[in-house]
Parts: C-alpha cells; structure tokens; sequence
C-alpha cells in the first residue's frame, strides 16, 4: 500500500506481458521506497487503459496531487497512439500521467533478444536509476523519449 499523502507512483499496463515488464520494473525499485510504487490490474486493451484510467483513476488523482501515473500500452506500430491517447487525458492531470509502451508490442522486444519481460523490466529500472538510455534507446523502445524525459523528471526520486 502506498502513502497516498507522499509522491507516488500508479502504473496502469494494458496486458499481461506489460504488467511483467511493469512488475519486474517494480521489483528492481529501491527497496525503502519500493512501497512508492504501485502496479494496477491489467485493463486489458490500449483503449480500455484509458477508459480505467477515466473511469477508476481520475477522481483518486484529483484528490491525491501527489500521485503520479503511467499507462502502459501497446503502440502497435502506430506513431500517431501517443497524442491520440493523450488527448483523452484531462488538461488538469497531463503533467502527471506518463504514456510508455513498445513501439509494437511487448513480445517483440522479447523476440529482439532483450530477454525475458522480467529482465526487460529490471533492464528499464537499471536504466532509470542510471539516467541511461541502454535499454530505453532500443528500436523498439526510443520512441517514448520524450516522455521518458518527463517521468525522470517527476518519479525518479520518488523511486530511486
């Protein structure tokens, strides 16, 4: 359980390989803070992401400024998928929510030889914790730079 009253972390991941990725990421967390940090049930879809997030989150992020999320999705290959979903987050929260995701989808970084979803995961904290790009610079993963940039910006000390 995280103290709401402190920064914290929500991560709402649209499946279940995201949700390894985002567990293993959650495991490689410094350990005092690893309660700072919390990982969502699956929502199932890209769209459904946002629609949980809408329908479950908003009020919660409202009433905890502190509170910061990122929404783990799919890119399927569609460059336009971040300001589409974007555009559904309320102007109020935008600073605090955080789209990331594989270009495609998360087995294909698992089939470009990154490793297991959990070493996928525990390779993005490393990278985090190091402010390094040696994982997040992949192919399939550059994409999400800019707002990489932002979430190390906010969470990177509530995390590490």
């Amino acid at each position: 359980m995280v103290n709401k009253h402190e920064p914290h972390v929500f991560v709402l991941p649209e499946d279940d390989a995201n949700s390894r990725v985002a567990n293993a990421f959650h495991k490689d967390v410094d350990w005092n803070r690893y309660r700072q940090m919390k990982v969502l049930a699956e929502a199932g879809g890209w769209s459904q992401v946002l629609m949980c997030f809408k329908r479950d989150q908003v009020a919660g992020m409202e009433k905890w400024p502190h509170r910061f999320m990122v929404l783990l999705i799919d890119f399927d290959g569609k460059h336009e998928r971040l300001s589409n979903a974007k555009a559904e987050i309320p102007a109020h929260l935008t600073e605090r929510v955080f789209i990331l995701g594989a270009l495609t989808e998360p087995e294909d970084l698992r089939k470009a030889k990154l490793g297991s979803y959990e070493a996928i995961g525990k390779a993005m904290a490393d990278d985090c914790r190091e402010d390094a790009n040696t994982t997040w610079g992949h192919d399939l993963l550059r994409h999400n730079a800019g707002e990489l940039d932002r979430l190390r910006e906010h969470v990177r000390r509530i995390l590490f």
